[in-house]
């Protein structure tokens, strides 16, 4: 087991570092950028206050200088080796670049011994590998991005935790009673019912929650000033409840006020969640249903519930182990589009604000950690294999 995990941890260092290689190398390359604001305005840009700005955010290196400075905080100068400098005359990128009118081109290299001259902040930056993920360019900028992060980890996480948690408890035992009553009248409105959930994407179902129940339901109480009515019997013996004031009262960011704004977009992802699980772990239920070892323990006299929940139940979570790991980096990542639809201030809203506005460093710490964890998700479901099934040994 202690050969296995270090030969796991040493496959998941490598697979980090590819990920963050090539994600740095998409961003550099993908059109847009901090510039592009700036290029759109109408007046003219001279090619020094150019140099100046590409300087600010360090375009003016080359991109794998930008990487190692991103990744370890190298370049911070020349290498002093014997009190003698080496390399100081090395370009690491182009300060000034040439007009068309005078050919293109590079007027003006940045050498190394001039990087803490140009980039004084290279001096204190340590690399996203040593804990320093850099400041926000464009969503808060000069906040350092980890606070950033820190500071919208809580939204995402009590969303993520209630959602998880009623899709756990709604779709193994789902999953379990469909498979064992297979073919049954629940077992076909539970199929076509999960069917259509997991088919629809969250931002259908997160538009379509927003129009009934605020959209819709706004129109009728403004038609129905005292909506939801008393029943006429009751109307004389219940005072009407007035929804309206009564929301009204709620003091902003209170426990109350979170918990209404959490209905909606926890109910879209339970229910694509919830879909998605039981529909998996049916047809896992059924596979091993099917084999031997259960109907011998159904031969031999042992209660339906025991051949089910101790012989079947167990090894049909082996592959749902890989489904329910894999929910660990959600954690961290959110929900970007549920987040979004329902302006919800967590991670999943945050990434898709630093993609929209080129916050490079947000973004790129933010797939970092990602996939570190998902590495992390994908080694902790190979022990719980373990775990769940006696007969898997790593050694």
């Amino acid at each position: 087991m202690t050969a296995y995990l270090i030969r796991r941890l040493f496959q998941m260092t490598i697979v980090v570092f590819v990920v963050s290689l090539f994600m740095f190398f998409l961003f550099n390359i993908a059109p847009g950028g901090p510039l592009t604001g700036l290029q759109q305005q109408q007046r003219r840009i001279t090619p020094e206050e150019k140099a100046r700005i590409r300087a600010q955010y360090e375009l003016d290196l080359y991109w794998p200088v930008r990487y190692l400075r991103w990744l370890i905080g190298w370049p911070s100068g020349p290498l002093i080796i014997g009190g003698q400098e080496w390399l100081a005359e090395l370009p690491m990128g182009c300060y000034l670049e040439a007009t068309p009118e005078e050919g293109g081109g590079c007027k003006d290299y940045v050498y190394l011994n001039e990087v803490p001259e140009l980039h004084p902040a290279i001096k204190s930056s340590r690399g996203i590998l040593f804990g320093d993920f850099g400041k926000s360019t464009v969503v808060q900028a000069g906040r350092p991005v980890w606070d950033l992060l820190i500071s919208r980890l809580g939204a995402t996480v009590e969303l993520q935790v209630i959602s998880l948690t009623l899709a756990l408890a709604l779709a193994i035992p789902l999953g379990i009673y469909s498979a064992v009553h297979q073919y049954s009248r629940f077992d076909y409105t539970f199929t076509t019912a999960a069917f259509v959930g997991s088919s629809m994407p969250t931002f259908f179902f997160g538009l379509l929650f927003i129009l009934l129940f605020t959209v819709l339901g706004g129109r009728l109480q403004a038609a129905l000033p005292w909506w939801p009515t008393i029943p006429p019997g009751l109307r004389e013996a219940v005072r009407p409840y007035d929804v309206a004031s009564w929301l009204e009262n709620i003091r902003p960011g209170s426990a109350l006020d979170r918990f209404l704004h959490l209905i909606m977009p926890v109910a879209v992802l339970t229910i694509f969640t919830v879909a998605a699980w039981s529909r998996f772990l049916r047809s896992s239920m059924l596979e091993v249903l099917r084999q031997d070892y259960v109907r011998t323990a159904r031969a031999k006299g042992l209660v339906e519930r025991v051949v089910v929940n101790k012989h079947a139940l167990r090894n049909a979570l082996i592959p749902f182990i890989t489904v329910l790991v894999l929910q660990i980096p959600l954690f961290f990542a959110g929900a970007i589009v549920t987040e979004t639809v329902f302006a919800w201030p967590g991670m999943g809203r945050l990434y898709f604000d630093a993609l929209q506005r080129s916050d490079y460093n947000v973004a790129l710490s933010f797939i970092y950690v990602t996939t570190i964890l998902t590495v992390i998700a994908t080694l902790l479901g190979d022990i719980l294999y373990a775990v769940v099934d006696p007969r898997i040994r790593y050694s």
